[in-house]
């Protein structure tokens, strides 16, 4: 089977608590896990893409094979543990915001080994994808990770990162190491702002871009969140500006654009093409509730680019 992207990660089970709940607490349930929503993202876009994930002979990971089924995400190389559970979170609100509480220790994607990682498969896809949370979870999910990162490298097949920083997972500093080697070795570079400043210690875009591209990244692609976004590689460099948009929940935002970009690139489109039709979709998934179920499709953005 033709495959454009593989997605290498952990899938969460979301229970999101309902507005106005203060006394017995009432949960929607959903999907998170930022590999899985990235997937979603470029498959709706039209992209052919594949999940390279473990989750629990449980509920969830039920819930998670009819959720790719049903968006046409491959799930050959989605392996059902009977032995360990499919990571589960919950998001609580207060006055300070959104707080997450995340069971995930001993979780099917935390025990994934380097032998788990299908090398034939990544060798036939365009396009490998990961990020730090695969790399944060444990030691053996991000020697996986690297060893996915190798098997690419040596077929030819991209590689994609995205530098999402979980501080819960992991401290700063050791954070900060792997992440940057792992920068190294990739073709597309995917932060975003906030965090590439804790990351790097630099403040402005252009010097954090500079960074990644020093480090070894082919492209950087700087997610900036309402104030647009920035690529650029060996021929140039393309700011966009926001989308006006009526934001109501920004979970996901990042995956959305990343799924979108790298939907775009596979498919030959220009980087700053990619990149416009990026934040529109992202701009798009702010202005729905949850990670998953406001992605736009490839027709709902065109049609709000041809509006914009």
């Amino acid at each position: 089977m033709s495959i454009d992207i593989i997605s290498f990660g952990e899938p969460l089970y979301e229970f999101s608590q309902l507005p106005g709940q203060t006394d017995n607490i009432k949960y929607l349930s959903g999907f998170g896990g930022d590999v899985s929503n990235f997937a979603i993202s470029a498959a709706r876009q039209g992209a052919k893409v594949a999940m390279l994930a473990h989750v629990g002979a449980d509920v969830f990971g039920d819930q998670f094979m009819k959720l790719w089924e049903s968006e046409k995400v491959n799930t050959d190389w989605v392996v059902r543990n009977p032995d360990a559970p499919t990571g589960v979170y919950f998001i609580s609100h207060d006055e300070h915001g959104h707080n997450f509480t995340f069971y995930r220790k001993g979780s099917a994607a935390s025990i994934v080994t380097i032998n788990d990682i299908p090398v034939d498969a990544i060798s036939r896809a365009k396009l490998l994808h990961s990020s730090a949370i695969t790399h944060a979870i444990s030691p053996s999910s991000s020697d996986a990770l690297f060893t996915a990162i190798e098997a690419a490298q040596k077929n030819n097949t991209m590689v994609s990162f995205d530098t999402n920083l979980r501080l819960k997972l992991w401290p700063l500093a050791r954070a900060r190491a792997v992440i940057h080697e792992t920068v190294r070795l990739v073709d597309y570079c995917m932060p975003s702002l906030d965090e590439a400043r804790l990351l790097t210690g630099l403040e402005n875009a252009d010097e954090i871009t500079d960074f990644y591209l020093h480090l070894g990244a082919k492209t950087v692609v700087l997610k900036m969140g309402a104030e647009g976004a920035m690529a650029a590689d060996a021929n140039g460099r393309y700011r966009i500006p926001g989308n006006k948009v009526n934001t109501v929940d920004a979970t996901g935002a990042g995956d959305c654009f990343s799924g979108a970009f790298l939907s775009q690139v596979i498919a030959g489109i220009t980087l700053p093409d990619a990149l416009r039709y990026a934040n529109s979709a992202a701009a798009l998934t702010t202005t729905g509730y949850g990670a998953v179920a406001p992605i736009p499709t490839r027709e709902q953005v065109l049609a709000f680019m041809g509006k914009e």
